[in-house]
């Protein structure tokens, strides 16, 4: 899996598998004993990079906490994830747009951040986007953080200060 994360990250999805199983240091015919066919091994790294990023991001989480305190401890957690993992982050991306992630593996994935899912919801029907279908809210959410995430990645001096920042915007635009 790490060694397809780098490869994707290098080459994109169109990298062949034998590139794959070169980096991982096995044989090509190897790779196929553990994943069928390509698809099969981008969808389990799918799934493991997006398992990955929920669990960091809900880590110590605390669900008696107020909102604005929830969402923080997410969002910090988040942003650590994706400054201390930028390949992945990079693979996940690459990955999350490609028609190569079936349906049955986005929902698995969906369902493995069913927490996050339940506070992004009471954010946004409490919030200002209360009027916002669910997956336009998660695009502008997403788009914040990401748009965070970079400018940590690329200003580490400055990466906590971006990560408050990044949430106060976050915040107002959803509260």
């Amino acid at each position: 899996m790490e060694a397809a994360t780098r490869v994707i990250v290098t080459q994109g999805l169109s990298a062949p598998t034998a590139t794959i199983a070169q980096e991982a240091g096995v044989s090509n015919g190897s790779l196929f004993t553990y994943f069928e066919t390509k698809t099969d091994l981008f969808n389990q790294l799918y799934l493991e990079l997006k398992t990955g990023m929920a669990a960091a991001a809900l880590e110590g989480f605390s669900v008696g906490s107020d909102l604005r305190k929830q969402a923080f401890h997410v969002w910090s957690n988040w942003m650590n994830w994706a400054t201390s993992n930028p390949e992945k982050r990079r693979a996940l991306a690459q990955l999350g747009v490609s028609g190569e992630i079936t349906p049955a593996t986005r929902a698995t994935a969906q369902k493995t951040m069913a927490n996050l899912a339940k506070l992004m919801e009471q954010m946004r029907t409490h919030g200002s986007l209360s009027n916002a279908s669910k997956g336009f809210a998660a695009a502008i959410m997403n788009s914040l953080a990401e748009t965070t995430m970079d400018f940590m990645i690329h200003d580490p001096a400055n990466a906590k200060k971006h990560c408050k920042i990044g949430f106060e915007i976050f915040w107002r635009a959803i509260s």
